[in-house]
């Protein structure tokens, strides 16, 4: 940036170590809000302004309308944007370098949400039952297990260590978003193959839960391409990737218990109305039981005439 902007980008650069160092968010998502202050800083250079108080909420509007018009961004990538934006002036205010937020109403693209993708019962089976003792194959079941069991997120799988289990009582402490810390169930299947796990590699309480070959911290991309592997190898051929595991973990208690809270609790989410969507993946599986079952239930798709009216 040139010497005019040196204010505006020592601005983000206090408000992205904010959010490393006070609120320890993860590098990935630090790396979006980077990603995402970019753009409106160059934007705003262009304009000619040396300050961010001066950045008013109709050139906001116009930045998104032109990311979407010239870059075809998606709705939800919008969405992130002006989520961003307004975090971060939520920031200077607090700092008092400006007076009022522009990014508050800001208007993008709505999102049609969509349901999240599961393994049914069977399919989750077939993935987490590896056969074989060796050492590649006691590893992948036990992470496969965890994630199913207690439906983590693959940052919290990789920042778990053998101290954070107590398995006795079956239970594991997590650090998810935001650095908030919470107790989740493991189930007894999970707890079999991690305690068959540490025997295996003789772990440490301050070693990490689940590590590669050679000893090292599993990262995110690891476990994402251990599980692609090992669903082909266990013949699941649906695209398999870590949040799909939770996904499919909160489907079934949900399913089974129809307790929204207590799947809440288990997934850390802040607001149940993100737990909410998978009240609607059981609706999908009650509809269809119904369209197959029901005696008087019309089976689109089937070619199945239409009954007649009454006299």
């Amino acid at each position: 940036m040139s010497a005019a902007s040196v204010p505006l980008a020592a601005a983000v650069d206090r408000f992205l170590a904010w959010l490393r160092d006070e609120r320890r968010y993860s590098p990935s998502t630090v790396e979006h809000y980077a990603h995402a202050l970019s753009g409106l800083a160059d934007y705003a250079e262009q304009a000619g302004l040396t300050r961010w108080r001066d950045l008013a909420a109709d050139q906001m509007q116009a930045l998104l309308a032109e990311q979407h018009r010239r870059h075809h961004y998606a709705p939800a990538t919008l969405r992130g944007l002006a989520s961003a934006w307004r975090s971060f002036f939520r920031f200077l205010a607090r700092e008092g370098e400006v007076a009022t937020n522009p990014a508050i109403g800001l208007r993008s693209p709505k999102v049609k949400r969509k349901l999240p993708e599961v393994l049914d019962a069977d399919e989750m089976g077939q993935l987490v039952e590896v056969p074989g003792d060796d050492p590649e194959a006691v590893r992948d079941r036990a992470l496969l297990e965890l994630l199913y069991s207690s439906g983590l997120r693959v940052a919290e799988l990789c920042g778990v260590r053998w101290k954070d289990l107590d398995a006795a009582g079956g239970l594991l402490r997590v650090t998810g978003k935001g650095s908030k810390t919470r107790i989740v169930p493991v189930g007894a299947k999970a707890l079999a193959a991690l305690a068959a796990l540490r025997a295996q590699d003789a772990c440490r309480d301050d070693d990490p839960l689940v590590r590669g070959r050679r000893g090292a911290p599993l990262t995110p991309n690891g476990v994402r391409a251990r599980l692609k592997r090992r669903a082909q190898a266990q013949g699941v051929w649906k695209r398999v990737y870590p949040h799909l595991l939770r996904h499919s973990c909160a489907s079934h208690l949900l399913e089974s218990s129809g307790d929204l809270r207590a799947v809440q609790e288990l997934l850390g989410h802040a607001d149940i109305g993100t737990t909410q969507i998978y009240t609607h993946l059981d609706f999908q599986h009650l509809a269809k039981v119904y369209d197959a079952a029901h005696p008087r239930a019309r089976r689109r798709g089937t070619g199945d005439a239409k009954p007649k009216p009454e006299a």
